[in-house]
């Protein structure tokens, strides 16, 4: 697999960017029973994708947007294994140091705050880096 696939719509064209709303669905959702069910789930995401000079897209198209496999496994790792190793190393740590649990604990969780505000600060860069495209 060399790249993640997502079939969505096209909502807004602009110069800079072609927004296209797709809709994530939960694995249940797939069920013959999810309408009796309700835990099923449905999310609308708009994804911004850079718009190129010879794109001819339109507001209702239907398209399929396309992410590196690549730079999908590097989310993943940014998003939930890069934290779990933070905050067991930030746990550990406090906890060899002689802190007390309650105290180790918030500083731990206080570790994955100061983590994701720093991936927050860096989200530009990341933006950059996380570029979609769209195939017909």
């Amino acid at each position: 697999m060399e790249k993640v696939s997502h079939r969505g719509r096209v909502v807004q064209v602009t110069p800079e960017f072609t927004t296209v709303e797709i809709i994530s669905s939960s694995a249940c959702s797939a069920c013959h029973a999810s309408g009796l069910c309700g835990i099923s789930e449905h999310t609308k995401k708009a994804i911004e994708v850079p718009t190129r000079a010879w794109d001819r897209y339109e507001p209702g198209q239907e398209v399929d947007v396309v992410l590196k496999a690549s730079m999908g496994h590097k989310a993943v790792w940014l998003a939930y294994v890069a934290p779990l190793l933070v905050l067991v190393a930030v746990l550990m740590a406090l906890l060899y140091s002689g802190a007390g649990e309650l105290a180790a604990g918030l500083g731990a969780i206080g570790g994955v705050v100061l983590y994701y505000l720093f991936l927050w600060l860096f989200r530009d860069r990341l933006r950059k880096e996380y570029v979609f495209s769209i195939e017909n």
